[in-house]
């Protein structure tokens, strides 16, 4: 297929670099990732993950990245000292302390820059952590009550049902639920997002938006790949996920991200 005129590409990690099965990087992706960084083409991470949960994963890739859109967009940095931040607002994160106060067995993290902790951790919580293998980050439990309004806080992800999630988001004044696993949502600013961190960079680096490529497989991803010039749904991701992308590639077990780029020419 003819080549699109590609300057930036943007990856999710779970499930899109990283495989929920093997808990691995395949080795067609690194290549991948190298490739397109000897082509010219900026290579960025684009995840639900806080800054600090990403360090588990970047030891399995032995790739240099542009950038970072960490905490679905609210926190956007890279190793030359670009920082754009975006925390839930103070008054937001005091309602959804509240509800979980009032709603006790429910678990929920709290993504800092460097710092993310649960409220509690149950058995429930446990299994759900454990499906990420050796790729799930450390855990910490804090009390939310003190920390959220002496430090700035990006995300807030309660394990709950999507019927739970939209009593929540209506009860905040800019808050969106965003959910890339049917246990859990990243509760984020409304007005953030992936979309919101390709922007970040896009105005740094002077790229237009018709110029970039994203890849992801969660729900957190959908509208990260409608607004990218080209967004790419993993195989494994689901059929609402599929059916927002420009295109549908192998899984991330099959060389999802390599045969995509080979067939619209990004890669030869």
């Amino acid at each position: 297929m003819k080549s699109h005129d590609i300057r930036a590409v943007f990856f999710d990690v779970d499930g899109t670099l990283t495989s929920f099965t093997t808990h691995e990087v395949p080795a067609s992706t690194i290549t991948a990732l190298q490739r397109l960084r000897e082509c010219g083409v900026l290579v960025f991470i684009c995840t639900g993950r806080a800054p600090s949960q990403f360090e588990v994963v970047a030891r399995m890739l032995p790739v240099e990245f542009d950038g970072i859109v960490a905490a679905n967009g609210q926190y956007c940095f890279n190793a030359q000292g670009f920082l754009d931040t975006r925390p839930i607002d103070g008054d937001d994160v005091a309602v959804i302390v509240d509800w979980l106060d009032r709603n006790p067995d429910v678990v929920a993290t709290f993504s800092e820059c460097d710092y993310v902790y649960f409220n509690r951790i149950t058995p429930a919580m446990e299994a759900t952590w454990n499906q990420l293998g050796k790729t799930a980050p450390t855990r910490f439990v804090d009390d939310p009550h003190t920390r959220p309004f002496t430090h700035e806080t990006f995300q807030i992800s309660p394990f709950i049902t999507p019927e739970q999630e939209a009593e929540l988001v209506g009860l905040c004044r800019n808050v969106t639920g965003v959910r890339w696993h049917p246990d859990f949502t990243d509760m984020i600013p409304a007005d953030g997002g992936k979309p919101r961190g390709i922007r970040c960079f896009m105005e740094h680096h002077g790229f237009s938006r018709e110029q970039t490529m994203a890849f992801g497989d969660g729900g957190n991803d959908m509208a990260m790949l409608q607004f990218a010039g080209v967004g790419v749904a993993m195989g494994n991701a689901n059929d609402e996920v599929k059916a927002v992308a420009d295109y549908v590639t192998d899984d991330v077990d099959h060389d999802g991200i390599m045969n995509a780029l080979l067939h619209f020419g990004i890669l030869q």
